[in-house]
């Protein structure tokens, strides 16, 4: 007779099958032991069948790595092993099944995803970086307002993400504001290159703020008399500023800029609300943290390997700016403490 199988899904979601040949029943995933006892209990009451032998193999809920080895066609750990590499395949290479993932499936986007999000983070992080540089150093001046200039400038970097998506959602609608200011026509979530910028613009407007206020608290512990120093010698605005400010500054500035690199590589809720991940082609401004919940919309397996992916991709990125930019963040405080003591 064939295998009966019963699939837990999840905690709430059950469903009885018949996959293969063989004699026993098995649960092929499942949360917890009460739960199992549960499901093993409808099954009795749902389906009396003659002694069914139920036996178990426990998946560990939220672990992606060990789900990404599941076979990926079914979705489901099977007895006759594991499916390999075949999942991780599946998106390097861009294989669906022996053949190469047609267009317009997911499979057929990771490298598109991969190069947006790359492209998103590049961008936004030097503007940023620019913007916030320029601001930290005008909230650093002595000033009547200072105070409130400063908390001002942090009300965009207090709203909720997904407040601002909406926000930037209704600004670039096709008769919102942004086309009425600009005279223009511009399907800034529908045309591929204007829904990126759209995105660029929304994340440039809200996060600033906090690259500012990272500069500025670095500029703070610079010692006055440096300045003042560095005038008497002859040195101009742009030499006091790439020869003292900048040097100075620097462990601050890099730890912002790994924040925010870090912080766009997994972006998704500022693009999926905007623009829904859509544009042109109908995934311009997909990123990687987009393309994973699409595809646990349509299998597990995948999207736990695409998720792993993501993950090493990300650590990678944060090990260079360590090993490499962090070096000289400690070099440049030794400088800074030996300095100050001489």
């Amino acid at each position: 007779m064939p295998t009966k199988r019963l699939l837990a899904v999840g905690s709430d979601v059950w469903h009885a099958g018949e996959y293969g040949e063989g004699e026993e029943w098995q649960v092929l995933l499942k949360t917890t032991d009460a739960r199992y006892a549960q499901l093993e209990a409808h099954l009795l009451e749902q389906h009396p069948w003659d002694n069914p032998e139920i036996g178990a193999v426990p998946i560990t809920r939220g672990s992606a790595s060990y789900l990404s080895w599941l076979d990926k066609s079914t979705g489901l750990f099977v007895s006759g092993g594991n499916a390999g590499f075949s999942n991780y395949t599946h998106w390097l290479l861009q294989r669906c099944g022996e053949a190469s993932c047609p267009p317009g499936t997911l499979g057929s986007q990771f490298w598109d995803s991969v190069t947006t999000t790359f492209f998103f983070t590049a961008v936004t992080v030097v503007v940023e970086v620019c913007l916030g540089m320029w601001m930290a150093i005008v909230m650093n001046r002595a000033f009547r307002g200072r105070g409130l200039l400063r908390a001002s400038v942090l009300v965009p970097w207090a709203i909720p993400t997904a407040v601002t998506a909406k926000l930037w959602f209704f600004i670039f609608a096709y008769d919102g504001i942004a086309n009425h200011l600009l005279g223009t026509h511009i399907l800034w979530t529908g045309d591929e290159w204007a829904s990126r910028f759209a995105v660029i613009i929304a994340d440039v407007w809200k996060t600033t703020p906090f690259i500012a206020l990272l500069i500025l608290a670095g500029l703070q512990v610079i010692p006055g008399d440096i300045y003042e120093a560095a005038r008497v010698d002859g040195a101009s605005a742009w030499q006091r500023f790439t020869r003292v400010t900048l040097p100075l500054v620097r462990p601050a500035l890099m730890v912002a800029v790994l924040f925010r690199v870090l912080d766009v590589l997994r972006i998704y809720d500022l693009p999926a609300i905007l623009t829904n991940g859509g544009g042109g082609t109908g995934h311009a401004t997909t990123t990687l943290s987009i393309l994973v919940v699409d595809q646990i919309r349509q299998g597990f397996n995948s999207a736990a390997a695409l998720s792993t992916l993501t993950f090493l991709l990300i650590f990678l990125v944060a090990f260079i700016f360590v090993r490499f930019l962090g070096a000289h963040v400690v070099q440049t405080q030794q400088s800074q403490q030996k300095g100050g003591a001489a």
